[in-house]
């Protein structure tokens, strides 16, 4: 940090300028290509990487895509729909056209720019329009987005200090995460057996004994700082686990009124996403009122135990029973009347409780963010975006 401060001080001791991004840098533009050219193309093999939004990526061969705009030198991808991220990419890539790119002469320039997008990714997502199933930002949230331009000396000091931080934090987080996949390996073992393990137990249809609705109506443009709890199927695969007694967000009692609501003890399901895996995310609601639930969601009621009915739902045997009812190619669904068929092991409801009780403890020891390996996990990356926040912020010039 001390050679980083002398450039500072030496190379703009009076600020830094703040210029937009379509200021600064190139922008480049992505390859009309369908979901259907991708499967079509897609080889492990290939020179050409390509990104398709979301968590899409694949890899082909240059020559299999005719008239591609193919980037050759370093550049950060803005991925605009579904998961707003950026990537950096030093090999020869292309992306879908609902995208863009940015490079610079300087490849420095371009490092430095990945890590500015990345802190503030927070603030992209925020401007996400969340048209239709997925959210979506604009051109312009990018090209008209004003960052600190430091002479370049000063920005190959951060992008060093940070490329050498980024390894340090991925090192001791591989270290962190390869024992915690195999202390969730052990849960989702344990977790199937005792699904599973009572030969003598009867199998019923979901249908048989809850009652699925859609949910619908309220959108993120209806959130209030404060007012009635309500669930937006987005969170689910971002913030929800297995179970709530508390929402994230609120509307006011007019939407809410005209809102789907889900009563304590019901699950609320997300039947709307980019992928098989996240698809039927779900948490039991266990608060004591009624909640307002968004569109693109199934609400499922019953009455049985509700933590025992949502470890079902993320179990390898109901994954097994959902990617037969899931259809879709760009948004992946799963009809909510469809879910009636689901069959599922159902105990008495004291063997329930038991159950539950077990898995809760292992639940806790894997996935409570607050104790454990996943706060160890957790607080690397808070470290590591405090210091690149730090890196990252300069006094405005005042010329």
């Amino acid at each position: 940090m001390s050679k980083l401060d002398e450039l500072i001080k030496e190379l703009c001791p009076d600020g830094v300028e703040y210029k937009p991004i379509k200021d600064v840098y190139k922008r480049l533009k992505g390859t009309p290509i369908t979901a259907g050219k991708m499967k079509e193309i897609q080889n492990d093999d290939g020179d050409i990487r390509i990104f398709a939004g979301g968590k899409t990526v694949i890899d082909a061969f240059e020559n299999d895509i005719p008239n591609a705009n193919i980037t050759r030198v370093p550049a950060v991808l803005v991925q605009s729909r579904g998961v707003i991220d950026a990537v950096y990419c030093e090999r020869s890539f292309t992306f879908k056209n609902e995208m863009w790119a940015y490079t610079h002469q300087e490849k420095t320039a371009v490092k430095y720019l990945y890590y500015v997008l990345k802190n503030n990714i927070e603030k992209f997502r925020e401007a996400a329009s969340g048209m239709g199933a997925l959210p979506q930002i604009s051109l312009k949230v990018t090209e008209d987005f004003t960052i600190p331009v430091p002479p370049l000396p000063v920005q190959c000091e951060i992008v060093r200090i940070l490329d050498n931080f980024t390894e340090l934090t991925a090192e001791l987080t591989a270290e962190l995460t390869a024992e915690l996949t195999a202390c969730r390996k052990q849960y989702e073992y344990y977790r199937d057996l005792l699904l599973t393990r009572e030969t003598k137990v009867e199998v019923k249809k979901l249908g048989d004994f809850a009652t699925i609705t859609r949910g619908g109506n309220f959108q993120k443009k209806d959130f209030v700082e404060s007012g009635l709890p309500c669930i937006h199927y987005g969170q689910m695969y971002t913030h929800f686990g297995t179970w709530t007694d508390k929402t994230l967000t609120f509307v006011d009692k007019d939407v809410c009124d005209k809102s789907k609501q889900a009563q304590p003890n019901d699950i609320v399901m997300a039947v709307t996403s980019e992928n098989v895996e996240d698809v039927c995310s779900c948490t039991a609601w266990l608060g004591d009122e009624d909640i307002a639930i968004s569109g693109h969601t199934a609400i499922i009621s019953h009455n049985q135990n509700a933590k025992y009915l949502s470890y079902f739902f993320h179990s390898a045997l109901f994954f097994d029973q959902k990617k037969k009812l899931a259809h879709g190619t760009k948004v992946i669904e799963v009809t909510p009347n469809k879910l009636g068929d689901i069959t599922i092991m159902l105990p008495p409801v004291e063997e329930q409780n038991r159950i539950v009780s077990i898995l809760d403890r292992f639940d806790s020891l894997c996935n409570d963010i607050s104790v454990g390996l996943p706060a160890e996990i957790d607080a690397r990356q808070k470290q590591y975006e405090y210091y690149r926040d730090k890196l990252l912020s300069f006094e405005l010039s005042s010329k």
